[in-house]
Parts: C-alpha cells; sequence; structure tokens
C-alpha cells in the first residue's frame, strides 16, 4: 500500500469514526444541557462552592462567572507552579519562574496550553495532574458553557437569562468531559501510553552519558488534553512522543478525540435550536474546511520535489515514521483547526506552503471544527455576519433563526471577529520592530518571520501549537503571549455572551418567503466564503511576507 492511499484511506476511517459518534454523542448533549435534574455529586459540588444552580443568569451575571472563576484558575496555577519545589512529588525539579508561571497558568486556563518549557525537565507529578490536568477538565467545559449560552439566546424569546455558568461548568466537566476521558484513557494505554506515578529512571549507557526518562499519568492527561482541544504534552515533544502517542492507532484515536465532541456540538445546536437542519448546515460548513483543508495539506507534503523525498514517500522531515506523511498531515490539520495545539510532527518542518496551512488554519478563528465549545459560537458569529452580508446584497433586515440582526448584534458581531487579528498583528508586528525578540528566531527571512506569526497566532486564538525554532522562554515572549492568550480567550467570551443577550430578550420574527433559508447549501457556500474572504483579507499580507514567500520560494 502506498503512502498517499494509505493517508486517504485513514482519512476515511476517521469520518466514519465521527460520524457514527455525531447523533448519539450530539443529542446526549443537548440532553445534559436541556435537564433540570442534578446529579448527587453535582449537588456537592455546588453546596462546596456556594452556588444555586437553579438560579437563571443574565448575561453581565455570566460572564462575571465566567471571568471570576478563570481568575481563581489562574491564581491558583500561578501559585502552585512557584511553590512547585517544596511540593511532593516534584522530582526535584524547582520552582518555576515568575513569568513562564505566569505565561503557563494563562496558557491553560485559557483553553491554549502553550507551552514554553520541556515538560519532562520542569514539571513534577502534583502540577502536572492537580494543576495543569485540572484545567484541561475545565477551561474546556466554560468554552462548552459558553457555547451553550450562545444557542439559548438564540432558542428563547422575550427574556435575557441565558441559564447558569455553574451548572452548565460542572455538568460539562461530570456528565461529558469525565467519562469520555476515563474510557479514552483505558484505550491508550492498551495502546502503550504510560500511566503511573514513576520518577526519573537512567536508561542505558551512551555515548558521552546516559538517558532519563519520566514516568507521570501520562494516558489520563493524554486523553482529556484531545478531547477538551487542549493540547498541552506531558513531554516536549507532545504527542509524537511513545508513551504519549505510541501506535498508528493510537494517532487516530487521538485525532477521532479532538474532533468528536465540536462536531457533535453542531447536533446539540440543532437539537436545542429545534430544527436539526440548521445544525446540519453549520457541520457541512465545518466539514468542507476541514476536508478541503487535509486534502491541501496532503497535495503539498507528498509533493515531491527530488529522489530524496521520492525515497521517503514525501516531505519526513520532522515527521515520525510510525505515522507518515498522511497521518502527520491530518494531524496538522485537525490541530490547527481545532483549538488543540497537540502535534505528532515538527510543524516548523512542513512545506513552506504547508506551515502556512497551519497558520491559516488558525487565522480562521478555529470554527472548522474548532475548540470545544468555542468552535461553535465562533461559527455562529460568522453565520451572523454571513447573513447581515446577505441582507445587504437584497436590500432587506437580516434574521437568523427567527431573531433580526440589527445594529446591536452587528456591532458585537464585529467586534468578535476584530480582537483576535488585532493582538495577532499588532503583537508580532511589534515583536520584529523591536531589537530583543529577534533574537530568539532560529532562522532569518521569510521562515524566520513565520516563526513568530505563528506564535502570535497560536496564543491569540488559544491553539497553543508551535511552529518551533522560536526560542518563547524569555521575559518578552513569556509575557505578551500570555497576555495574548488571555485577551483572545476572554475578550471574545465579553462580545459572545452580550450577544446572546441581545438575542434572548428578542420576540422571534415569522419566517417569510423573502428570508434567508439558513439550512439550505447556499448559505453553507456563502458561509465557507465568507469565512475565506473575511480572513483572507485580514492576513494575506503577513502570509505573503511569511509562509507564501517561502512557498513560492522553493
Amino acid at each position: 500500500m502506498g503512502p498517499v492511499l494509505a493517508g486517504v484511506l485513514q482519512m476515511v476511517a476517521l469520518i466514519a469514526a465521527l460520524a457514527l459518534a455525531y447523533r448519539p454523542l450530539g443529542d446526549y448533549m443537548a440532553k445534559v444541557y436541556s435537564s433540570d435534574k442534578h446529579l448527587r455529586v453535582e449537588k456537592w459540588i455546588y453546596k462546596g462552592i456556594g452556588a444555586n444552580p437553579n438560579t437563571e443568569m443574565r448575561w453581565p451575571a455570566y460572564l462575571r462567572s465566567v471571568l471570576a472563576f478563570s481568575a481563581v484558575g489562574v491564581l491558583f496555577l500561578y501559585l502552585l507552579q512557584r511553590i512547585q519545589g517544596i511540593l511532593p512529588g516534584s522530582l526535584g525539579f524547582s520552582s518555576i519562574d515568575p513569568d513562564q508561571a505566569f505565561n503557563t497558568a494563562a496558557s491553560f486556563v485559557s483553553n491554549t496550553n502553550w507551552q514554553s518549557y520541556y515538560g519532562e525537565q520542569a514539571m513534577g507529578h502534583v502540577v502536572q495532574t492537580g494543576g495543569l490536568a485540572v484545567q484541561n477538565f475545565v477551561s474546556a467545559a466554560v468554552g462548552i458553557a459558553v457555547a451553550v449560552a450562545l444557542v439559548r439566546g438564540f432558542a428563547r424569546s422575550r427574556t435575557g437569562e441565558l441559564g447558569n455558568f455553574w451548572a452548565d461548568m460542572v455538568r460539562g466537566v461530570i456528565r461529558i468531559l469525565l467519562p469520555i476521558a476515563v474510557i479514552a484513557a483505558i484505550v491508550l494505554v492498551a495502546c502503550g501510553a504510560i500511566q503511573n506515578f514513576a520518577g526519573i529512571h537512567e536508561v542505558g549507557q551512551f555515548t558521552g552519558g546516559s538517558q532519563q526518562w519520566n514516568g507521570g499519568a501520562v494516558a489520563s492527561q493524554e486523553a482529556i488534553k484531545e478531547l477538551g482541544t487542549n493540547g498541552g504534552g506531558y513531554f516536549n515533544a507532545n504527542s509524537a512522543h511513545p508513551f504519549e502517542n505510541p501506535t498508528p492507532f493510537s494517532n487516530l484515536f487521538e485525532i477521532f478525540l479532538l474532533l468528536v465532541i465540536p462536531f457533535a456540538l453542531t447536533r446539540t445546536f440543532g437539537r436545542m435550536v429545534g430544527s436539526l437542519k440548521q445544525g446540519y448546515a453549520i457541520l457541512a460548513t465545518m466539514v468542507t474546511i476541514w476536508i478541503g483543508f487535509t486534502a491541501l495539506m496532503m497535495w503539498t507534503e507528498f509533493a515531491h520535489h527530488g529522489p530524496a523525498f521520492d525515497i521517503a514517500g514525501g516531505a519526513m522531515e520532522g515527521k515520525e515514521n510510525r505515522f507518515g506523511v498522511g497521518a502527520s498531515s491530518i494531524f496538522a490539520v485537525s490541530t490547527t483547526l481545532t483549538s488543540t495545539g497537540a502535534v505528532n510532527s515538527f510543524h516548523s518542518s512542513f512545506t513552506g506552503l504547508g506551515g502556512g496551512i497551519t497558520m491559516l488554519g488558525m487565522q480562521l478563528g478555529e470554527i472548522a471544527p474548532g475548540g470545544t465549545g468555542s468552535g461553535l459560537y465562533g461559527i455562529l458569529i460568522m453565520a451572523i455576519i454571513a447573513v447581515f452580508i446577505a441582507g445587504l446584497m437584497v436590500g432587506r433586515t437580516p434574521e437568523y433563526l427567527g431573531k433580526k440582526i440589527g445594529t446591536r448584534q452587528i456591532k458585537f458581531a464585529a467586534c468578535y471577529i476584530l480582537i483576535t487579528p488585532a493582538l495577532v498583528l499588532i503583537f508580532a508586528a511589534a515583536a520584529m520592530a523591536l531589537p530583543t525578540p529577534g533574537n530568539s528566531m532560529t532562522n532569518s527571512g521569510a521562515h524566520g518571520f513565520s516563526e513568530i506569526l505563528y506564535a502570535y497566532t497560536s496564543a491569540a486564538n488559544n491553539n497553543g501549537s508551535a511552529f518551533a525554532g522560536l526560542n518563547a522562554d524569555t521575559q518578552w515572549f513569556n509575557s505578551t503571549l500570555g497576555l495574548c492568550m488571555l485577551l483572545g480567550r476572554f475578550l471574545p467570551m465579553v462580545f459572545v455572551l452580550a450577544l446572546a443577550g441581545s438575542l434572548a430578550e428578542q420576540k422571534p420574527v415569522p419566517a417569510t418567503a423573502g428570508t434567508l433559508r439558513t439550512e439550505k447549501p447556499l448559505f453553507t457556500g456563502l458561509l465557507v466564503g465568507a469565512i475565506l474572504i473575511i480572513t483572507g483579507l485580514t492576513y494575506f499580507p503577513a502570509l505573503a511576507l511569511g509562509p507564501l514567500a517561502e512557498g513560492l520560494a522553493s
């Protein structure tokens, strides 16, 4: 079997698995967030944190709860890293420096999971399991909660109430993420991923010294890292490390995990707004972009340029022999089109155009299918923009799901889509203009600029993957990237929840002959076009200086 055929067959198997999980998982999540009953363990949690899960919240109260919970998470994780040196199970590692501790705390609480440290050489068991793994669960649950609040904004009328954040967040962890993660961890252990609390082992004797390996609760963290579209690796090599991702099957399973909830949430959306066809239209948009990007990535990486590439079956530099070009391409596209950030290959070693595809995937807003929750509310914002554009073309007030899209709603949507590009381009420009940040680049020219652009794109979009080659463990990058992560995560949530509140207050508008049918393929095409055009107009100049220039020169 040739490597191209192998890659195509893996893609087919992945699509089949996602299709089988789509309906039951989507319907189950809709029931979870529509139920008025609470499990006993949930009641204990509510009592412990002093929350009343039956109290409905308007959008300002919902937002305050999101921000307060996340702020406490940042503070707790920061302090845990700062006192690591005196904690049991620290494996002899010292406390984390202030700037790196801030960067890591901001990273994991914002569901970014960017890492400017070597996991196996910096973090002990307590920080890994009690700090980072916990945030993998709750940050993902926060994203789903905000998405569900926006869906309720479409589904409800004549009320500003969007549900209860504490109930939504706890249910997301207890009823969705935790059960699936337990099953996924068992599968990964069966594949060969490690799960222990062993210390540092010295393995073998080599010329010039020996090699040291860490143990750790790797399988359990790997499961929620992918399922919650987090991405932070227990080891520096991330999902290219055999302890995290031992076999081709585990590799395909991990891709399935990072895609399954974001895709299934479109079914949840359709179920909660009372029209499954609306969910299918959003799903079709996501699938079209995901398959298109994957096919383009495979084409760029399988393109042969000389005998070395012919022998290797493609551009194998920076890729694991266990996975090959096809599986690495699928993983790279899936992790950058979601907000996962896990990697099973070095994106810096991809072809120039291949590296550009990973960047563009993040710059779309990671909405195909996007992160857990963030992908759904991101693409619904783009749907509102697409409806507004269609309304301008035919000269009538735009409507979406029976709600009028007026000046107020468009202002919220416009602010949402402008935040991330502003963060990326301003900070990337500052890093290139100042003398010190440029010293962190391993490469010069277009590839060096791509390292900087990729870093801020990854941080502001809450992806967390790295282009590699950039030394980001400096005060400048730890501080500015940490700031990008927090602003890129929580500022958009302000406008999402404000939009949800404004929609929930409206009276539904009955459909007429002139209403745009947003469940039809025509709208799917309009939405895909709006996403690509808006992103292209925003980022094309920067991409032209980096990956496009490199790709065209090679």
